[in-house]
């Protein structure tokens, strides 16, 4: 198969590939005859490499995957079969909040058709018994985060052996490290992007984390490309997607704060450029001048968006950019008249149509209204819409370049600021009323998701008369789709059990672990070492990311460490004057708060400081709090110290 597709470079020569950093490092440690026996077990050709001590260990380990998918059922395949936790105290958690859908099967091997809308986790861990029956393994449909914190608790991270991720996204795998890094537990983490993979190995107080390096930023679309000029069905699609994000769920985002929180005007004022007076004119807009109050609201609102759009703003630009005539940006279509947008002009098209009944739908949800998917129903209430006059404006500026754009936004507009900030109701008045965010979803054809996206992205290519792309295609631009392969999957997981055994050993050098990278379609297959943890000083004092000063915030006596004797307790025992103090986004103390405010704190518990600051309850799953400290050294120099675990409990 792979030769018929060509897509892959056929290996003209001979790939030579060893793993021998994964046997014993100390060469006193030779494994002999007796420990390399057969045991008539299904792990024997497993024992005469690595002997029957590491199986042992193998079966008593107790693992932590987060995620079932593609990479997550390869990986809990070669667990039950190299053994893993499956002895005597062992087990594995695994634990994916999704369900199987059609699409999983070619590639998410431990699915089946009839498994399609059951629970990953529980699925796959029912598979995997199977394999081995002596497999412990829970499964979970919790996603990770700070929401379910009490339940993979510092209990359960402490109990662990190891974590593997099979995540998806950088945000959730960000999460994951952090974790790894404060319970100072080994992590495998490994990816797959089509025929590229890569596998990390970080290790405690050998490794940099995952979070300490970061790949460059991905090459962006110019915004006036997006605005004004696109010239190719991924900028429409883009641009449809910002589309989504700006009308379904940023609005009513900010409009839940303004409502909820008493610092909203106070913070949003605080924005840079133009951001203020946008974040307040979705509000208005939302609050007063769009707010609408049945579905025929909902359905005139999205017939005035599509003139809006497709229309007035493409007559806008004719205006400002007459054709046959010559300018000076030789990067937009621009230079040549023949390809001047045409405006849209009527609404009863079946493509235009399918953008009024998405758009009206997501409107209509946002504010908890029941909308319709029935067309005619629709075209009736188009019949009532009034649709202003458009005329074309003079001396509105369209910019052609991000420069322009740029310099632009660095001039806000007061009076109008001003007048929205008058022109908007009382959050007092609207407590009962609170608004729906839409996160984007693309895979679920029922939502009006993917109906908004093709046909927002499709109308504005026949605006700049850019070949139209079909759902299936706009389904993998929009949400950077790359098909996942087997193959892939495979054989990065291979490479990830090989630094498991390593782990699983104890290895202490730093250059018998590998992390690999490979792209089967050229083929190339690379090792590097991990990059070792960056290591700081003060004094004579080394740390690394994996270092802490840990506190017992309750004494002996029974009562709490005050914020006078935190203070107290850095100065005497490490020399160290704190000058700022926080516990996540909360400061608790810094050397200018207003001296009333530090004499109240300076004799109150740091719990009690905590809770008050943060407007939060600890929970009583927390044993301890984190705290982030700026210091002065003895010269009064500024200087970088680890951060505080303080226990609690």
């Amino acid at each position: 198969m792979k030769a018929c597709s060509g897509k892959f470079m056929p290996i003209a020569q001979w790939l030579y590939f060893d793993a021998l950093e994964c046997l014993p490092e100390d060469s006193k440690e030779a494994l002999t005859e007796e420990q390399c026996r057969p045991r008539n077990s299904r792990y024997d050709g497993q024992i005469a490499v690595f002997g029957a001590d590491l199986q042992a260990k193998l079966g008593q380990q107790k693992y932590f995957l987060v995620g079932a998918g593609a990479i997550g059922c390869e990986l809990l395949k070669n667990f039950a079969l190299l053994g893993l936790a499956c002895g005597d105290g062992g087990e594995v958690t695994v634990t994916d909040m999704d369900t199987i859908e059609k699409s999983n099967l070619n590639r998410q091997f431990l699915f089946r058709p009839w498994d399609v809308t059951k629970m990953k986790s529980d699925t796959a861990a029912a598979a995997v018994r199977q394999m081995n029956p002596n497999i412990h393994i829970t499964s979970h449909q919790d996603r990770v985060g700070p929401d379910t914190e009490r339940v993979y608790d510092d209990d359960f991270f402490e109990g662990l052996d190891g974590v593997a991720n099979a995540l998806d996204n950088v945000d959730a795998r960000m999460y994951m490290d952090r974790r790894c890094v404060y319970y100072r537990k080994p992590l495998l983490e490994s990816g797959t992007l089509g025929t590229k993979g890569n596998v990390q190995v970080v290790i405690p107080f050998l490794t940099e984390s995952y979070s300490s390096s970061q790949d460059p930023p991905e090459k962006s679309i110019p915004i006036c490309t997006l605005k004004n000029f696109p010239n190719a069905i991924e900028h429409t699609l883009q641009w449809a997607r910002d589309e989504f994000e700006g009308l379904f769920k940023q609005p009513a985002e900010s409009v839940n704060q303004y409502i909820s929180d008493p610092k909203f005007m106070e913070r949003t004022l605080k924005l840079p450029g133009t951001q203020p007076l946008e974040v307040l004119e979705a509000v208005n807009k939302s609050l007063v001048s769009e707010r609408p109050r049945s579905w025929a609201d909902c359905v005139g609102w999205a017939c005035r968006h599509w003139h809006c759009q497709y229309t007035n703003n493409i007559r806008q630009l004719l205006h400002n950019f007459p054709p046959h005539q010559k300018y000076r940006t030789a990067a937009t279509f621009l230079v040549r008249a023949q390809e001047m947008p045409p405006p849209l002009t009527s609404t009863t098209h079946p493509l235009h149509m399918d953008y009024i009944v998405a758009a009206a739908n997501l409107f209509a949800q946002t504010y908890g209204i029941t909308g319709t998917r029935d067309v005619g129903d629709v075209a009736k209430l188009l019949h009532q819409v009034q649709v202003p006059e458009f005329t074309p404006k003079s001396g509105v500026r369209i910019h052609i370049s991000d420069q322009e754009l740029q310099n632009a936004n660095a001039s806000v507009d007061d009076s109008r600021l001003e007048e929205l900030k008058s022109s908007l109701p009382n959050p007092e008045g609207q407590q009962g009323f609170r608004m729906f965010p839409i996160d984007f979803e693309k895979d679920d054809d029922t939502n009006f998701h993917m109906d908004f996206i093709v046909a927002a992205s499709n109308l504005r290519a026949e605006n700049y008369d850019i070949p139209p792309a079909d759902r299936h295609k706009s389904k993998l631009i929009a949400g950077k789709i790359i098909p996942a392969i087997a193959t892939t999957t495979a054989a990065v997981v291979g490479l990830v059990c090989l630094e498991l055994y390593k782990v699983v050993q104890g290895h202490k050098r730093l250059e018998s672990y590998k992390n690999g990278f490979l792209n089967l379609a050229l083929p190339f297959f690379g090792f590097s070492e991990p990059i070792a943890c960056p290591r700081n000083k003060y004094y004579d004092i080394e740390w690394t990311l994996w270092d802490r000063f840990e506190v017992q915030g309750v004494q002996p006596s029974g009562e709490e460490m005050t914020l006078r004797q935190f203070l107290a307790y850095f100065k005497s025992e490490h020399r160290l004057e704190i000058t700022m103090l926080s516990q996540g986004v909360s400061m608790l103390y810094s050397f200018f708060m207003p001296p009333a405010k530090l004499r109240e704190r300076h004799d109150q518990p740091m719990t009690e400081i905590v809770t008050k600051v943060s407007k939060k309850k600890i929970g009583r799953h927390v044993k301890a709090l984190v705290f982030e400290l700026c210091c002065n050294d003895d010269s009064e120099c500024d200087i970088e110290v680890p951060y505080v675990r303080y226990t609690i409990r």
